[in-house]
């Protein structure tokens, strides 16, 4: 992953050759993103500054953005893994061009000279990009389907459209500009029309055209075969790599299907053995569960901690790299952002993650709650399309904060087809006939030793079937706790009144949330558009609007049956 910032002028544009050192400040606020180089390129003519902050994780050596094509017409920033790459020089270009890198991204540059904007639909992978054709004096922009990848907008008083990674290069470029987010599965090109290119057959929210005649076992053949080729394109990688571990399911699958393939390969990876990370305070419950795991399949594993304080100390620069006020993400960021730190330090720059499930299976606690089949996927399909506000941001921003590069599985497209669609019942039931329903049953059931056709047990059955942890909780309780006594402590209860009036747009409703709303507004002033909170659904009898997974009554209920 990288940094990307551009800009496309007019007329009425100044001189942009004697704002080069502007524009460099600008991409500089980027440079977590990509620490280990930089480029830009100005063409004054046309008004054009397409500029870049570069982590290298392929191609070392050679892929330096931005890349420019052999006529020298094209110039491209990209913030993203073309995991097809491969395939579409083989498959689509015939070896028809001559590239000068062995970059994944590159490849864009021949795809967009031979089928134009349509060739965004054939990526494979998560991307932010920009690209601008000289000669037809054109520009494209782009983000991927989900939004794994991000992208804002703005436009200011002269016309001029800037395009960057996170809001405070806009910002830098032109503090009174309204700053928009741009949306994933979408492009843009000369018109400046915002075009959907990724409309799958998923986001119709009917429960009516899911297959209720496929049988249990199929469905998890499709999940397992889905999730290891998902898992597989993304070990794409010339530099160390490793997997975060947290103990929950998604992130123990995530290990244990990356610990097979690099076994089966007969190479496993940096210092001959996967090396995963997990974070808690002393006594988290995730820490025991991901130690169990680790020492289950063999990896190099490093337990960190951090105390309550690190974590509060850390909450201003946190919201600054986030760019959000969201209760759960900031919340679940602060221990993410401060193992990335770490992570970094070793040497790692890249790590697989396990975010998504819960969005496409209905796993968090409140699923339970469905009024209806019809309610539970119509949910799911509203949780992921909106995951570039929330766990696609938190996993983005916390790991790149510090030049990590996250890839989530869960969110490829194959995979998102393959799960989305299953019906409900299969998503929360029962294991046995008698015991408590779980959530994600049908993933679990999956890669269950006695279902896949090889025998291979993945996981020890006390992590595949354990309860939903958010990650915010899984840490250690005490760590929401203390947030929400530090704020209620730091934020007077006479600033609690008039909050309609004071914040119009996602009015705070409790002192935690008006703590981190407060800080925001400092940093990103007139950006409130940007950010929204992570709810559940509080329509369904019987849901609190605490997002804690604590909060919800199965919770507790599980927990007395232990």
């Amino acid at each position: 992953m990288c940094g990307i910032f551009a800009i496309i002028g007019n007329e009425n544009s100044e001189d942009y050759n004697s704002k080069r050192e502007h524009y460099l400040e600008c991409s500089r606020t980027l440079r977590h993103r990509g620490p280990d180089w930089n480029g830009i390129h100005i063409d004054n003519e046309n008004k054009v500054v397409v500029a870049h902050e570069r982590l290298s994780i392929i191609d070392v050596d050679n892929g330096a953005q931005p890349l420019i094509s052999n006529d020298g017409n094209i110039v491209l920033s990209v913030n993203g893994e073309i995991y097809n790459h491969q395939g579409l020089k083989d498959i689509v270009l015939h070896g028809g061009y001559d590239f000068k890198t062995k970059s994944d991204c590159e490849v864009i540059i021949p795809l967009y000279q031979k089928y134009w904007t349509p060739c965004v639909d054939m990526l494979d992978g998560v991307f932010a990009f920009f690209l601008y054709d000289k000669r037809a004096n054109d520009f494209f922009v782009a983000r991927d389907p989900i939004g794994v990848n991000p992208l804002y907008y703005s436009e200011n008083n002269l016309g001029e459209l800037c395009f960057a990674s996170e809001m405070k290069a806009i910002r830098k470029w032109d503090c009174k500009c309204k700053i928009n987010i741009f949306p994933p599965g979408h492009y843009m090109a000369k018109n400046r029309e915002i075009v959907p290119y990724y409309q799958p057959a998923w986001e119709d929210k009917r429960i009516l055209e899911l297959d209720y005649q496929v049988s249990e076992k199929e469905v998890c053949d499709n999940v397992r075969n889905a999730l290891t080729r998902a898992v597989e394109k993304r070990l794409m990688a010339d530099v160390p790599f490793g997997v975060l571990l947290s103990g929950g399911l998604d992130s123990s699958l995530t290990t244990s299907i990356t610990d097979k393939i690099l076994k089966e390969r007969g190479n496993s990876g940096w210092g001959n053995k996967l090396h995963s990370f997990s974070i808690g305070l002393q006594g988290a419950p995730d820490l025991k569960y991901a130690r169990e795991v680790a020492d289950f399949l063999g990896t190099v594993h490093h337990e960190l901690h951090f105390t309550i304080q690190e974590g509060l100390d850390a909450l201003r620069d946190l919201i600054y790299k986030l760019e959000t006020y969201d209760v759960t993400t900031v919340r679940a960021s602060a221990p993410m952002y401060l193992m990335s730190r770490k992570i970094k330090a070793t040497g790692i720059k890249m790590v697989l993650s396990g975010e998504g499930a819960d969005e496409i299976l209905g796993g968090y606690l409140y699923f339970h709650n469905a009024p209806s089949e019809e309610d539970f996927h119509t949910e799911c399909v509203n949780r992921v399309k909106n995951l570039h506000y929330f766990d696609c941001l938190r996993a983005n921003k916390s790991t790149m904060a510090w030049g990590v590069e996250v890839r989530v599985p869960f969110l490829d497209k194959n995979f998102l087809e393959t799960s989305i669609p299953i019906r409900p019942d299969l998503k929360i039931r029962a294991r046995e006939k008698g015991e408590p329903r779980v959530e994600k049953y049908i993933l679990r059931k999956a890669f269950d030793k006695k279902m896949n056709p090889e025998n291979y047990q993945y996981l020890p059955d006390s992590v595949l079937w354990r309860q939903k942890e958010q990650f915010s909780d899984g840490v250690g309780y005490n760590w929401v706790d203390s947030l929400i006594k530090e704020t209620e402590n730091t934020i007077e209860d006479n600033e609690m009144i008039d909050l309609n009036n004071k914040y119009p747009v996602n009015t705070p409703q409790t002192k935690e949330a008006l703590y981190y709303r407060k800080i925001y507004e400092e940093l990103f002033p007139n950006c409130e558009n940007v950010s929204k909170y992570w709810v559940p659904n509080t329509d369904w009898e019987g849901v609190k609007a605490d997002p804690s997974g604590r909060a919800q009554q199965v919770h507790d209920e599980h927990n007395e049956t232990l």
